[in-house]
């Protein structure tokens, strides 16, 4: 459990909640812990007392700064990891014991909560039923669902099911980080709670750097006098990174002016450096592998512009946000959640989904347009800095608990 004092006076628009229990069954690493901490120094920053509550061990502030995304935070989580899928899904279901002792004995102890805000996950229902039973409003945001495709199939998908239909409906509110995803869930389930959208988001302050950072940066890599196409995040299948490189490789000769640089880890990641060193292509593509987290920075200063290959389809990628913050213009596909949030040839570019050979044209003829890069990538910043920090997500949220309060529009 942690708890953070908030920095400054509570403002009028957090009026109504002095007090956040933050609740998620998740590690607290990679991209679920930069969403975690995005939000929760947000309401810190409103003026609100927050209090994380999460698998035991499991702390968003202090995960290993080179953690892996593919990589267990504790040994007891690696085990439970090689279950069988069954023996796993149980272990989902029996944490519910544990959250919701914890979050009763929280509520026991502090009676000032106004709000409790969970990351849901599946199988769990204990905290809404604890909410209920104390009469604390409770949001769950939305970012996993038993109604939509898995890369991990369910092994009781009717059960997983059940308990969301459950929890979905008797929730105070719900945040969803996509209309499509939103639109899905409700589908299945025919009634759920009141819910808003909300996609990811990029604070400015932590993706800006200077013209020295960049220039220390592309010398040190290797980078000058190259547009540079980079790409930050997990190898793994469903990003495609690996797929893309395969499909650029032949591609880069009549490109001379282009140099990839990605960075990051993951499963796919040996058989791709192996694929580059193969082809003699280390001088055109350069992979860092996995960074520590203050190295990040310097990396992203030295790109123009950044492709991702792909993304869930209902899905909000925080690395589109991320780049955007820093100026680097998308290459991204189309999926309905990126075209909510990015202006085709204004803040970035898209292809058709899932048709990498696109991708790899995209970001060919892209390149070649300094002016427009330069153009769109500040486009991209200014977006972010007006609409899509992490405090405009939580003004929503604050200003959606007002409206399902007695009394409110919802």
């Amino acid at each position: 459990m942690r708890s953070g004092t908030p920095s400054a006076p509570a403002r009028s628009a957090s009026a109504s909640v002095r007090r956040v229990l933050y609740h998620h069954r998740t590690q607290g690493k990679a991209v679920e812990g930069v969403h975690i901490r995005g939000i929760a120094d947000a309401l810190r920053a409103e003026g609100i007392h927050v209090d994380l509550v999460s698998l035991p061990g499991a702390d968003p502030y202090a995960s290993p700064k080179a953690m892996s995304p593919t990589r267990q935070a504790r040994w007891w989580m690696r085990l439970l990891t090689r279950l069988p899928e069954p023996a796993f899904e149980l272990a989902e279901v029996a944490y519910n014991l544990i959250a919701g002792l914890r979050i009763l004995l929280h509520l026991h102890g502090h009676r000032d909560v106004d709000l409790i805000y969970e990351r849901y996950s599946l199988f769990m229902f204990a905290p809404v039923l604890v909410a209920r039973w104390r009469r604390v409003p409770i949001i769950l945001e939305i970012n996993d669902s038993a109604a939509v495709y898995r890369v991990r199939p369910l092994a009781f998908q009717r059960l997983a099911l059940a308990i969301e239909r459950w929890a979905l409906r008797r929730a105070t509110g719900l945040v969803f980080v996509s209309g499509v995803f939103r639109d899905r869930v409700a589908a299945a389930h025919r009634v759920i709670a009141p819910a808003i959208v909300t996609p990811n988001a990029a604070n400015i302050d932590k993706f800006s750097f200077t013209p020295e950072q960049r220039a220390a940066a592309r010398a040190q890599w290797g980078l000058e006098g190259h547009v540079v196409c980079g790409y930050l995040g997990a190898f793994v299948p469903w990003h495609a990174i690996d797929g893309f490189v395969h499909r650029i490789a032949d591609r880069l000769d009549a490109a001379p002016h282009l140099k990839l640089l990605l960075v990051g880890d993951g499963a796919t990641f040996p058989a791709l450096e192996a694929f580059v060193r193969e082809r003699r292509l280390g001088d055109r593509i350069v992979l860092t592998g996995r960074v520590a987290h203050d190295v990040v920075p310097g990396l992203l200063a030295a790109m123009d512009m950044a492709v991702l290959p792909n993304a869930g389809d209902y899905t909000s990628p925080v690395k589109l946000f991320e780049f955007m913050a820093c100026a680097i213009p998308p290459v991204a596909p189309d999926y309905a959640p990126i075209r909510e949030v990015l202006a085709e040839g204004i803040t970035g570019w898209t292809f058709p989904a899932g048709d990498l050979d696109a991708a790899v044209t995209a970001v060919l003829e892209r390149s070649r347009d300094a002016d427009a890069l330069r153009r769109v990538g500040a486009a991209a910043r200014a977006y972010v800095a007006a609409e899509r920090q992490w405090r405009n997500n939580v003004q929503q949220l604050l200003a959606f608990h007002r409206e399902l309060l007695p009394g409110g529009r919802a």
